[in-house]
């Protein structure tokens, strides 16, 4: 453990979120927003002079090289000191009526989940609307991945950094420096932000809509700065638009890199793209078929919103067109069931990633297999890519551990003496970084409902579900603490 190292790094992110923090400021000053300002000032100067005084503590500092260990805490804390300090601008303009539901809000931002302990966003300040949906854009792509093509001037390695912080069993190196890597994702990520902006500037909506749901969708979040979300808007343009973005974001955008270079076959050669586009067309056919049995709608809105959930909470992005908790329970449970399953690894979704999905039901194809054919050799393959025993051993115990996580707090949820049902989706959508969920929670009501040891527990498990459990769980292990 090298923890001045870890000082070091973590006051240079302060630093950094805090320049960062101007861009918000300056749209709150824009709509003469002086409240506003001013809370983003308190939030401001405390952060540069944190900063200044760890910066100061740590310049005899000459060995800047991260651990794995380190790696972990840096980017745990990292998460954490920056949740803290960019709640101080919702509570400083009282917006929310604590600290924690402020912590809540923020956390959710940065981990793109999107749930909210907000209401009246119609008539919420500007500067905050826009600053919680810049952090779901800057917490898609990862706040470290993006430091980490700065390192290199701080004269450390990201390479442990980007491992910590990257989603999925599989961490695409595009480059063999990590910085190029990161520059890489993040143009990529830049690049697609922007083609959507001018698309839904067409869509009449305004600029600073069209930005804030920009933000949302490419971070796969779904803070949107209205009520209503995407409903607000009553334009199907608007919803295809989203559809489109947010399937985008839900993919690894590794495959964007390899098709810009004109690499076509190694996006259609990826098992775990294939599988994602499957379970997305199989999910709104079956959505579609459900909804026109019932005669809820034509066909043309039947696949329209069926497309739009479906994609919503695949990605766990979290948008809504419509009120889906109206629909009959087939097409409810094949939502959750979406909510459990997230989006590809290396994307800006959430959930258990649609690769371990893949890897686990060849799992179970291959036990079935042996039971008929004892002396069968047999390989867990996704598209062109075979797994080894030790890497489908790590996939198949972190579903299990995700799922105790899940039941775990759910249990400790039911405490509040919230229905059952809210309380389950509750933990659902915040460890899988989705938003929304059913019963009414995300969409009817927000997340004020629960008492305040909830909203922390909450908060708690959109770091985990984010960071994707081991990162954080590592740091509570008494190996981790051993020299």
């Amino acid at each position: 453990m090298n923890p001045k190292s870890v000082i070091r790094l973590l006051s240079y992110i302060v630093l950094f979120m805090a320049a960062i923090m101007l861009v918000p400021t300056a749209v709150s000053y824009g709509y003469g927003e002086g409240k506003v300002v001013l809370s983003f000032a308190m939030a401001i100067v405390p952060m540069l002079f944190i900063a200044a005084i760890g910066i100061a503590f740590t310049k005899d500092v000459r060995d800047m090289r991260i651990s794995v260990k380190d790696s972990y805490l840096f980017v745990s804390l990292s998460w954490i000191t920056l949740t803290f300090f960019g709640a101080l601008p919702l509570y400083f303009s009282g917006v929310l009526e604590n600290f924690s539901l402020c912590f809540f809000e923020i956390m959710s931002g940065f981990t793109t989940t999107g749930a909210t302990a907000m209401s009246g966003l119609d008539t919420t300040y500007k500067g905050i609307l826009f600053w919680r949906s810049m952090t779901n854009w800057l917490g898609g792509m990862g706040i470290v991945v993006l430091f980490v093509a700065i390192l290199p001037a701080l004269g450390v390695k990201g390479t442990a950094l980007y491992g910590a912080e990257s989603v999925g069993p599989t961490k695409d190196k595009l480059r063999p420096k990590i910085k190029e890597t990161a520059i890489i994702l993040w143009s990529i990520y830049l690049g697609i932000s922007l083609l959507e902006f001018v698309l839904l500037l067409f869509g009449g909506i305004g600029w600073f809509d069209a930005i804030c749901v920009t933000f949302s969708t490419m971070g796969a979040a779904g803070y949107a700065p209205h009520d209503l979300s995407i409903a607000f808007y009553q334009s199907a343009y608007v919803e295809w638009v989203c559809i489109i973005f947010m399937f985008l974001s839900g993919a690894n955008f590794a495959l964007y890199y390899w098709v810009l270079h004109r690499k076509f076959d190694k996006m259609l050669a990826d098992g775990e793209f294939r599988l994602y586009l499957k379970i997305v067309l199989g999910s709104v056919l079956l959505i579609v078929i459900n909804l026109l049995s019932k005669g809820l709608y034509g066909l043309w809105d039947a696949l329209r919103y069926a497309s739009f959930h479906v994609v919503s909470l695949m990605t766990t992005t979290g948008f809504t067109s419509t009120d889906y908790t109206l629909w009959p329970a087939f097409s409810q449970i094949i939502l959750l069931l979406l909510c459990f399953i997230g989006g590809c690894s290396g994307s800006a979704s959430g959930g258990i990633k649609v690769v371990r999905i893949g890897v686990m039901a060849r799992l179970f194809r291959n036990s079935m297999r042996r039971r008929i054919h004892p002396n069968a050799v047999t390989e867990v393959r996704l598209g062109n890519c075979t797994y080894s025993a030790s890497t489908v051993e790590g996939i198949a115990g972190f579903v299990v551990f995700y799922i105790t996580n899940v039941i775990v707090a759910t249990l400790l949820i039911s405490l509040t003496g919230i229905d059952l049902l809210i309380g389950f989706t509750s933990v659902v959508l915040t460890i899988g970084n989705v938003g929304v969920g059913f019963g009414g929670i995300g969409t009817s009501y927000t997340f004020a409902i629960y008492p305040d040891w909830a909203i922390w527990l909450f908060s708690f498990l959109m770091l985990v579900g984010r960071l994707e459990l081991y990162t954080v769980y590592a740091l509570f292990t008494r190996d981790f603490w051993h020299r």
